[in-house]
């Protein structure tokens, strides 16, 4: 059993407050845009998550917002996942804990007003004061001072060879003052990207801008219209019949359908895995976490669920991290599984998944029958994410079934580590509370070197395997939409920050 520890409960937010839209950093838009319009037509989108914490920019909503290009952080990512400049120009590391930021001068926000380093530090103090605090600060603490009027100085309570890359979270975007009233944060005609977002209707759809103040040059399209649609089969139709001109995820059962003129598949940073409630409940026993690991065999998912469209299950990380598989070492301390006779004197368990990605629940399927094969019984509950999260997050589930991008908080896996394995992780779904792993994933953050952290990091990993809190179930390869012949600048991301972009048009 892991140590007794009281743990902050990740607050989930209303769906209710549906006008309310928050910030999220757009990791995208093209500085090298040429200004033009590039046609009067306008997009057409189909995204799978609706809002599912009223858009919050400090929970998952800040992602959609990201790749739609309607706000922007101090930096970016590049494909590699370093950092480069957005609204910052350039940056230096001054010690161990503190870094100067210099704010680009030809920066404002949509609604006039000038970017400048008060707005900044305004943002940034936001985030750190926000409950539930963004993922991404869920292993650190930022102080941000105005230093001048272009000058930000950004210190840390440990050492963070990672804030450059952790300050393009769409979590840590920046807003201007209007954005901030009271408790409510709302990006709406607030951010700087090169959409603004105009209208939102509820969880059903959105309506998008040209920003034609965007520093990086006039978007392409004069605005985009946003679908929000759960049902993938929904999306895919809507593509075919040229409803919309981009959907995202496109589920596998469709792709081959759609043809390969509509469907792009590339890797992912994405890992399919099994959480186990460690704190409570059938799985609080390790040597049942054992036997579920036992259970599941990978290679029936990928070639019956994903039909070939994903890989198998290594480890926490995938294809989509190139550097992991060299570096990978075995799981520590994994525990002797159960018996399938001491299995079948289990009270029934409940393994939950949601419907928001089309393969999750067929998979949730195929592991039910995995782990009654080993003497398990099992309950399914399947619904749309935005009414699963809290309870996931508190712990009410005996298995979850999640889909998560572990390069997405600060494009290195630490913050992924930190937030979903550790005894303050505030995306901890398994309740993971281990001195092993809280120490190799420390161990890992205070590192520098690129080298020494991964290894560090797959240090971390093997611990975290080894406490089968998580069973990893595959790693998936991302399917988008769009029609190539028609339209152009459509960002294919692993770490799928990106989507719409100031270069993306029909025509």
């Amino acid at each position: 059993m892991p140590p007794s520890r009281l743990r902050p409960r990740r607050v989930v937010l209303p769906l209710a407050a549906a006008a309310l839209l928050v910030p999220v950093a757009t990791a995208c838009t093209s500085s090298g845009s040429s200004g033009g319009s590039g046609g009067d037509q306008r997009l057409k989108v189909a995204m799978a998550f609706p809002p599912a914490q009223a858009m919050s920019p400090y929970g998952d909503d800040a992602v959609t917002l990201s790749r739609l290009a309607v706000v922007e952080g101090l930096t970016r990512l590049d494909r590699n996942g370093e950092a480069k400049p957005a609204l910052a120009a350039s940056w230096k590391r001054d010690g161990d804990r503190a870094w100067e930021f210099t704010v680009r001068e030809d920066a404002v926000f949509q609604d006039g007003t000038k970017l400048d380093a008060a707005a900044v530090v305004r943002s940034l103090t936001a985030a750190q004061k926000a409950s539930p605090k963004p993922r991404v600060l869920s292993d650190t603490t930022l102080t941000a001072t105005a230093e001048g009027a272009d000058t930000v100085r950004i210190t840390t309570k440990d050492a963070d060879p990672l804030l450059p890359q952790r300050l393009a979270n769409p979590s840590l975007s920046v807003l201007s003052a209007a954005a901030y009233k009271g408790t409510e944060v709302n990006p709406a005609g607030h951010a700087t990207g090169p959409f603004t977002l105009a209208e939102v209707n509820g969880a059903v759809s959105a309506t998008l801008e040209r920003n034609d103040t965007y520093w990086g040059g006039k978007a392409k399209a004069p605005g985009v219209d946003v679908k929000f649609v759960a049902d993938g089969t929904a999306r895919a139709n809507a593509l075919r019949t040229k409803d919309v001109d981009v959907a995202e995820y496109v589920p596998i059962s469709q792709a081959s359908l759609l043809g390969d003129g509509l469907v792009h598949e590339f890797p992912s940073a994405r890992t399919n895995g099994l959480s186990l409630n460690t704190e409570r409940g059938v799985f609080a026993d390790p040597a049942m976490r054992a036997a579920a690991r036992e259970a599941i065999d990978s290679r029936a998912l990928v070639d019956g669920v994903y039909e070939g469209r994903a890989d198998t299950a290594q480890g926490l990380l995938g294809p989509g991290v190139p550097w992991a598989a060299d570096l990978r070492t075995a799981p520590t301390g994994r525990a002797k599984a159960a018996a399938p006779a001491e299995v079948r004197k289990t009270s029934e368990m409940v393994l939950a998944t949601y419907t928001n990605r089309p393969e999750l629940p067929e998979v949730a399927t195929v592991v039910q029958q995995q782990l009654e094969k080993r003497g398990f019984t099992v309950k399914q509950v399947v619904r749309d994410y935005a009414q699963m999260e809290a309870d996931a997050l508190a712990g009410k589930y005996d298995a979850f079934i999640q889909a998560r991008n572990t390069l997405l908080d600060t494009a290195d896996p630490v913050s992924y580590l930190a937030s979903d394995f550790t005894c303050d992780g505030s995306f901890n779904i398994t309740q993971l509370c281990a001195k092993p792993v809280d120490t190799a994933v420390d161990r890992a953050a205070a590192l520098a070197g690129t080298e020494a952290r991964h290894r560090a990091e797959m240090t971390a990993e093997a611990a975290i395997l080894g406490s089968d809190a998580l069973v990893p179930l595959v790693h998936e390869r991302f399917v988008q939409g769009y029609d190539d012949t028609r339209v152009r600048g459509v960002a294919l991301d692993p770490m799928e920050r990106t989507l719409i972009t100031a270069d993306t048009r029909v025509g």
